[in-house]
C-alpha cells in the first residue's frame, strides 16, 4: 500500500540497497528502512530482482525513484561504478516496468542525494554552487548552481595519486587500508583540494554513512570552502529517489 502523496526511494550503491517510503513535501521516511545486500554480480537483472523484493516487503503499489551508482542519461545508464559492466546502455526503467511492473524513475546516486540535501538537509537556503560528494564504496558527487543541479558529473573519478580518486579517499579505502580516521580524512582534503580549485564552489555538503560519524573526521578538513556534513546522511539518497519520481525528472 501506499499513503497518498508518498513514493518509494530506493538507493542502490556498490555493497547494499537500502529502501523506504518516503513523504517527497517533507523529506521524511515515513518507515524504518529496509536494506538488502546488493547482488553479485550486480548485474540489472539481478539488481531489479532485488528491488522488486524490496517493494514486496513493503507491499508498496505505488511510485517508485531508484538511484543508481551511474551516469544516467535520458533512461540509458552509461556508466558502472561498483557495478557490473552489463549495465552500460541498460534502459533500466523499461527493465523494471517490463520485467517486475514496476513504474520508476532512475538517476544518478549522487545527484539525488545533493537534490535532497539541497532542499531538505544542508544545503537549504543556500545560493551559489553547491558541490555534494558522497563518500562510500566510492565517490559521488553532484554539483548545483543557484539550485540547479548539474548532472553526472562524477568527480570521484578524475586522477589523483595515479590512479582514480575514490580508489584513494572513498570510505570503503579507510577500512580496507586500515587508515585512522585523522590519515583518512587528510585523505579526502587533498580531494577537496582540487575540487576547490576547479569549481570553487560556496559550500562542500559531505554525505554517505561516514557523515553519521562525522565528529571523528570533519575537523582535518583544512579547506578553504565551508565544509558540512549531509544531514540526512545515508538517507539523502532514498528521498532524493523519491523526489525526483515525485517530480517526474527522469534524466
Amino acid at each position: 500500500m501506499s499513503a497518498r502523496g508518498a513514493v518509494f526511494g530506493v538507493d542502490v550503491g556498490g555493497s547494499g540497497v537500502k529502501g523506504a517510503p518516503v513523504d517527497p513535501v517533507s523529506g521524511k521516511l515515513l518507515a524504518d528502512r529496509e536494506r538488502f545486500e546488493t547482488p553479485q554480480p550486480a548485474t540489472p537483472e539481478a539488481v531489479g530482482r532485488v528491488i522488486s523484493d524490496l517493494l514486496l516487503e513493503f507491499s508498496w503499489k505505488g511510485p517508485v525513484g531508484v538511484t543508481v551508482p551511474a551516469v544516467v542519461q535520458h533512461g540509458v545508464v552509461r556508466t558502472a561504478a561498483n557495478i557490473d559492466d552489463s549495465w552500460i546502455g541498460c534502459r533500466f526503467v523499461d527493465q523494471l516496468r517490463d520485467e517486475h511492473g514496476i513504474e520508476a524513475t532512475v538517476l544518478n546516486d549522487a545527484d539525488a542525494a545533493g537534490i535532497a540535501e539541497l532542499r531538505h538537509g544542508a544545503g537549504r537556503d543556500r545560493d551559489g554552487v553547491v558541490f555534494l560528494a558522497t563518500l562510500g564504496t566510492g565517490i559521488g558527487s553532484a554539483l548545483f548552481n543557484r539550485g540547479e543541479l548539474v548532472p553526472n558529473t562524477e568527480f570521484g573519478h578524475f586522477e589523483l595519486h595515479g590512479g582514480e580518486a575514490e580508489d584513494y579517499a572513498a570510505a570503503s579505502v579507510r577500512k580496507a587500508e586500515g587508515l585512522s580516521w585523522s590519515k583518512w580524512a587528510a585523505r579526502v582534503d587533498e580531494y577537496l583540494r582540487v575540487i576547490e580549485l576547479l569549481l570553487r564552489p560556496d559550500l562542500i555538503v559531505l554525505g554517505g554513512g561516514v557523515s553519521r560519524r562525522a565528529e571523528k573526521w570533519i575537523e582535518h578538513i583544512t579547506v578553504e570552502t565551508e565544509v558540512v556534513p549531509a544531514e540526512l546522511q545515508n538517507n539523502a539518497g532514498i528521498v532524493g529517489a523519491a523526489m525526483a519520481a515525485a517530480a517526474g525528472s527522469q534524466p
